[in-house]
C-alpha cells in the first residue's frame, strides 16, 4: 500500500476553493452577457488596471512589438513555432477523409472540416506565456481555421511584445490586449466590438478554466486546462536534485499548482524533500513555488512499479516525468496522463516551450477521458451518405421494421416511402 511522506491540502479545502471560483466566474459572465463591452472594459480596469481606447491592436502596434524585440528572440520564437507546426502537420496528415461502399449501392464517408473561428487565450498576467501562443494559434492554423483571434492580458501595463509577436507570427487574424474571464467571456459571448467565435482554446488560471467550463456548449472548448500539475515518477536511477528541480520547475506556475513525487525509494524521497528546501532558498520564483509545494506538494512511497502506475492513473496528472530503470513500462501500462516525458534527458519545460508536442493539457483528472490540445481538436469529423435506389429500398425494409419496434411512425414512413418508390427497381 502506498505511503504518503508528504500530503497537500485536503480535498474539502480544495473543493471550497473551487466553489468560490465558480461563483465569481458566474457573476462575471452574467455581467458580460448583460452589458457587453461596458462590462469587459470595467472588468479589465478592475483586474488588470487596463482600459485602452481599443483592446484590439492595430497593425502598427503589432509591427512595433515585433520591431522592439531582439533578433535572437524572434529567431527563437520562429524555431519553437516551426517545431510545433511540424508536429501538428504530421498529426493533420494522419487525419484522412474516407469514402467507402459498405454494401452494394451504399456509400458512407466522413470529411474532416476545420471549425470556422477560434479564440485563443494566452496567459500573461504573472508570466508572459509566449509559448502558449504557439500551442493554440499555430495548431489552429495548421488545422485550417480561417479566423483565429488571440487574447492576452497586459503585462506590467502594456501588451507584452514577445506575446504579440508570437501571436502575429503564429497566424492570428485579430489580436487583443485583454485577459482573464473577461477575455474568455467576450470571445465566447461576443460584444459590439468582438464577434463571438465557435471555439475557445488555451490554458489559464483557475478562473479562466472555470469560465471555459461554464461556456462549454455555448462554444466548443479544447479541454479543461487549469493550473499546472506535475507528477514525477522516479526510482533510485536518479537523484534528489533532478527530482526537486523538475517539481519546482512546474510548481512556480502558481500557488495552486500540484507537484507530486511517486517513488519506490525512500532515500530518494527524503533526498528530494531536502533538496526542495535547499533550492527554495535560492530560486527566484520561490515565493510562488514554495507556496505551491507547501499546500499542494505530495511525496508518495510505493512498493514497486505496478503500484506507481496504479497511483499515477488515480492522480491522472497533466504532466508526468518518468525517470526510472524501465521507462517504457510506464509508457506501455499507464492510461491516465496529459503528456509523458520519458527519461532524465527530457523534461516538462521542453514540452512547455519548444520541442513540438503541445503544452495545453488536461488538468483536474480530465486526463481520464481526454488527451491534450492537438490539431484534431480544431477539426470536426462529419459523416455523410449517398445511396442508390435499389439499396434504398433494401435498407428501407430493415429501417421500417426497426422503427415500428420503437414506435416511431414518422421515421417508419420515411423508410416506407422509399420502399414504395424504389422497390420495383431492386435487383433480385
Amino acid at each position: 500500500m502506498a505511503i504518503w511522506l508528504k500530503k497537500g491540502i485536503s480535498a474539502e479545502d480544495d473543493a471550497a476553493d473551487v466553489a468560490k471560483v465558480r461563483e465569481t466566474v458566474e457573476t462575471i459572465l452574467a455581467d458580460i452577457e448583460k452589458r457587453g463591452d461596458a462590462a469587459v472594459r470595467a472588468l479589465s480596469k478592475k483586474f488588470d488596471n487596463w482600459s485602452p481606447k481599443d483592446f484590439r491592436l492595430t497593425k502598427a502596434q503589432i509591427d512595433e512589438c515585433v520591431r522592439s524585440l531582439p533578433r535572437q528572440v524572434i529567431e527563437d520564437i520562429k524555431f519553437a513555432q516551426s517545431q510545433i507546426r511540424n508536429f501538428a502537420q504530421i498529426q493533420r496528415d494522419a487525419l484522412r477523409d474516407v469514402e467507402v461502399e459498405t454494401m452494394p449501392g451504399v456509400v458512407l464517408g466522413h470529411k474532416n472540416i476545420p471549425v470556422n473561428s477560434v479564440g485563443c487565450y494566452v496567459p500573461g498576467g504573472k508570466y508572459p506565456m509566449v509559448a502558449s501562443a504557439h500551442m493554440s494559434i499555430v495548431t489552429a492554423k495548421v488545422a485550417g481555421v480561417k479566423r483565429i483571434i488571440a487574447c492576452a492580458p497586459p503585462y506590467k501595463g502594456s501588451p507584452h511584445p514577445a506575446i504579440v509577436a508570437a501571436m502575429h507570427l503564429g497566424g492570428a487574424t485579430e489580436i487583443y490586449a485583454l485577459g482573464g474571464v473577461q477575455a474568455i467571456g467576450a470571445m465566447a459571448i461576443g460584444t459590439d466590438s468582438i464577434n463571438a467565435v465557435d471555439m475557445i482554446a488555451g490554458p489559464g488560471n483557475a478562473f479562466v478554466a472555470e469560465a471555459k467550463r461554464q461556456l462549454s456548449g455555448r462554444v466548443g472548448i479544447d479541454l479543461f486546462a487549469g493550473p499546472t500539475e506535475t507528477l514525477v515518477i522516479a526510482d533510485d536511477a536518479v537523484d534528489g536534485e533532478l527530482c526537486a528541480t523538475d517539481l519546482l520547475g512546474q510548481a512556480e506556475h502558481g500557488p495552486n499548482s500540484p507537484a507530486i513525487l511517486l517513488t519506490t525509494s525512500k532515500r530518494l524521497a527524503e533526498d528530494t524533500m531536502k533538496e526542495i528546501d535547499k533550492q527554495l532558498k535560492v530560486l527566484p520564483t520561490a515565493q510562488i513555488a514554495g507556496k505551491a509545494w507547501e499546500d499542494y506538494g505530495q511525496v508518495i512511497l510505493c512498493k514497486d512499479n505496478a503500484e506507481m502506475v496504479k497511483e499515477a492513473d488515480r492522480i491522472a496528472s497533466e504532466h508526468v516525468q518518468v525517470m526510472t530503470r524501465n521507462n517504457d513500462y510506464f509508457l506501455n501500462t499507464m492510461t491516465n496522463f496529459g503528456a509523458l516525458f520519458l527519461g532524465p534527458e527530457t523534461n516538462v519545460s521542453f514540452g512547455d516551450k519548444v520541442i513540438g508536442t503541445n503544452h495545453t493539457l488536461p488538468t483536474r483528472k480530465a486526463a481520464r477521458y481526454t488527451g491534450g490540445l492537438w490539431v484534431g481538436k480544431f477539426i470536426k469529423t462529419c459523416t455523410y451518405q449517398r445511396v442508390k435506389p435499389e439499396a434504398s429500398a433494401m435498407v428501407g425494409e430493415y429501417c421500417s421494421r426497426l422503427c415500428e419496434v420503437e414506435g416511431f411512425a414518422g421515421h417508419k414512413e420515411q423508410a416506407d416511402i422509399r420502399v414504395r418508390r424504389y422497390g420495383h427497381r431492386r435487383v433480385a
